[in-house]
């Protein structure tokens, strides 16, 4: 649950949910430094909620959605429909 709660970490989630298959960490809008978006992803894999590995020279990731559904039941949308996403100064949705 720590996991989940921090903006960034579930800006993270909802690319990835909204995303089919797996994403290269690269690949997802960060505002954050590299260092700490390292460490936000390091995070939500050493808890579960996502999967990594390498491809050729990228780390691919990607929600474990069955495994979190079979586990916490309705967790993963309970969560998403309560952090409604972030706007930014012109009112448009902002990923972190």
């Amino acid at each position: 649950m720590a996991a989940l709660g921090h903006p960034v970490r579930i800006g993270i989630l909802r690319e990835l949910a909204a995303s089919e298959g797996e994403r290269t960490c690269g690949s997802l809008p960060m505002s954050v430094t590299k260092a700490t978006a390292t460490f936000h992803w390091r995070v939500l894999c050493e808890s579960g909620v996502t999967r990594e590995h390498k491809v050729g020279r990228y780390r691919a990731v990607e929600l474990r959605r069955e495994d979190l559904d079979a586990r916490f039941p309705g967790l993963l949308a309970a969560v998403l429909a309560a952090t409604p996403p972030t706007l930014d100064a012109e009112g448009t949705e902002e990923t972190t």
